[in-house]
């Protein structure tokens, strides 16, 4: 049974998501959800379906990257995960981070990774008229938004269509491709995932 470590920094709609689905003959069982917000209304959440969890919060390390990250991996690695995935956590991680956890950190992106790496994912691909958008599963290395893609969602650009009112339905899919991905992952298969929104 693999051990599954997940970090956000909000409310952890997509944690919840994968907490979910990680019963009965799921491959893998979450055992700590932290954050760098102590008041994310994930960790509620989390509370509440019986996960361990934990905040360190990155606004006292005045940006002090490696002091944060060397706080943030102590209950990380004290819980000993053998995947963890990145859930909305809005931190950027250094590489000296990403490589203790190389080859088995995932993270969901809201776009069609390459298009649109970093922020304002849904403005972008609106204002470049895009048909599609969606979200991207990826293995995270130590460049931003660039590592392999495990997974994708894709969801018609519609007319009229605002950043939120795509994101919405982008995290529709988000919550459907991000179980399936890790799934799949936890069993040992980095086949890419094809999801299509009618």
């Amino acid at each position: 049974m693999k051990r599954i470590a997940l970090l956000i920094s909000g409310g952890g709609s997509n944690m919840v998501k994968l907490v979910e689905s990680m019963t009965g003959d799921h491959p893998a069982r979450a055992v700590i959800v932290g954050s760098n917000d102590p008041a994310a209304g994930g960790l509620a959440k989390a509370t509440a379906m019986g996960v361990s969890t934990f905040a360190i919060d990155h606004r006292n390390y005045k940006g002090d990257r490696a002091a944060f990250e060397a706080a943030l991996l102590q209950p990380l690695l004290a819980a000993e995960p053998d995947i963890l995935c990145l859930a909305g956590f809005m931190r950027i991680l250094t590489p000296a981070f990403v490589q203790k956890f190389e080859g088995r950190m995932l993270n969901i992106h809201p776009s069609l990774l390459p298009k649109y790496p970093g922020l304002h994912t849904h403005q972008r691909a609106i204002d470049a008229g895009d048909p599609e958008a969606g979200a991207s599963v990826h293995l995270v290395t130590p460049e931003l938004d660039a590592g392999p893609i495990l997974g994708q969602a894709r969801v018609p650009v519609l007319p009229g269509d605002t950043a939120d009112t795509l994101a919405a339905r982008v995290l529709i899919q988000e919550h459907r491709l991000y179980p399936e991905v890790l799934r799949r992952f936890a069993l040992g298969d980095q086949t890419p995932i094809l999801l299509t929104a009618a």
